[in-house]
């Protein structure tokens, strides 16, 4: 087959491109304000990386030319800063639990509960025999998690493994005992959603 001159060549590739993108014509119509606002929006992106890259340039260049003094405000307050009031028990290695304090006495509810650790009866007595004592009678349930010691996230994470008896036998060892508020509502709440199944 001869092949055609060049310009016939040309003009039939353009009236099918032509066509084609008649055909076209609608759906690109329908595009086109989200293609403009996609093509806007990269700009401004492309803009504000532009102007962070000036900024950081112009930080790292004054800094070089005037270092940065070591202050520091007179509110913030580290471990480190606090010499005074620093027990044996600090300067021992022990685990020591910080919570925050309001006239003097721990916050173990509300928010502060999560990360507690439940208050010993008699503040003489150490963990382990606060623990002991107050589980006599206790249900199973109690001494098999060693619900005494639990703070309340890591109650949270065992509760999904507890039947709605265990939870019922709980939240009534809870109320009966510290009738801490938080554990209560963590507690029914469960025994809800776990009865509904």
């Amino acid at each position: 087959m001869a092949t055609a001159p060049y310009g016939v060549r040309l003009l039939v590739g353009a009236a099918v491109t032509a066509f084609e993108e008649t055909r076209k014509l609608p759906q690109t119509i329908l595009m086109y304000p989200m293609t403009v606002v996609s093509q806007i929006a990269q700009l401004v992106m492309k803009m504000q990386q532009d102007l962070a890259g000036l900024v950081i340039k112009g930080d790292e260049t004054l800094e070089s030319l005037f270092p940065p003094k070591d202050e520091q405000a007179e509110w913030a307050t580290f471990d480190d800063d606090q010499e005074d009031g620093v027990t044996d028990a600090d300067d021992a290695g022990a685990d020591v639990v910080s919570l925050p304090v309001r006239d003097g006495e721990r916050l173990t509810e509300g928010r502060f509960a999560l990360f507690s650790e439940p208050e010993s009866p008699n503040g003489a007595l150490s963990r382990e025999a606060a623990s002991l004592g107050a589980t006599d009678g206790a249900p199973e349930i109690v001494v098999e998690l060693d619900y005494e010691e639990l703070t309340l996230a890591q109650l949270r994470a065992r509760l999904t493994s507890l039947r709605v008896p265990d939870l019922e036998a709980l939240l009534a060892y809870e109320e009966s005992t510290k009738a801490r508020a938080p554990f209560q509502t963590l507690l029914a709440n469960r025994i809800t959603r776990a009865s509904a199944k």
